[in-house]
């Protein structure tokens, strides 16, 4: 189901992500709610709950609100735990859902925008120089598993300090 693939208008292509998101984000909502009524019952909900990026994600949750759920998914990782901490807060319904929606446009906008380019970009390139093609994403994946060995290595020693 590659969306640039899809024989359809930009803004068709931009809903569709909006509903896959609303439905994503939504769903971990109420999973939270869910969570937070049965931790009690479930040691492994309990572990993650405990966990110090859902309580981080919680406590901006709780410190900002809805601003920080529709900011949230312009990131990558916090979306998901703080979907999850505004259900298992409890936020109501009725601040949670104008900042899933515009979140979600954001989200949509941005995914599709991205999504859509990059994936054309780097076929263009492929064309012109399959291995350079090639060669641009080993780097991105170079670049990525160093940021996120760089990331997992500071959180170490971060905690190793405290």
């Amino acid at each position: 189901m590659d969306p640039t693939q899809w024989d359809v208008p930009f803004p068709v292509i931009v809903g569709a992500m909006f509903v896959i998101v609303f439905c994503r984000a939504g769903g971990t909502y109420l999973l939270g709610r869910a969570a937070a009524a049965g931790a009690s019952r479930s040691d492994r909900i309990a572990r993650m709950m405990a966990g110090e990026r859902y309580q981080r994600a919680t406590r901006r949750v709780n410190d900002y609100g809805a601003p920080v759920v529709a900011v949230s998914f312009l990131t990558i990782g916090f979306q998901t735990l703080a979907n999850l901490a505004a259900g298992a807060s409890r936020m109501s319904a009725a601040r949670y859902l104008p900042a899933l929606v515009v979140g979600g446009v954001m989200w949509a906008l941005l995914y599709s925008a991205i999504g859509v380019a990059g994936v054309d970009l780097f076929g263009r390139l492929f064309d012109r120089s399959p291995w350079l093609a090639i060669g641009v994403g080993i780097a991105l994946i170079g670049g990525y598993a160093g940021f996120i060995t760089w990331h997992v290595r500071r959180q170490r020693a971060e905690r190793q300090r405290a």
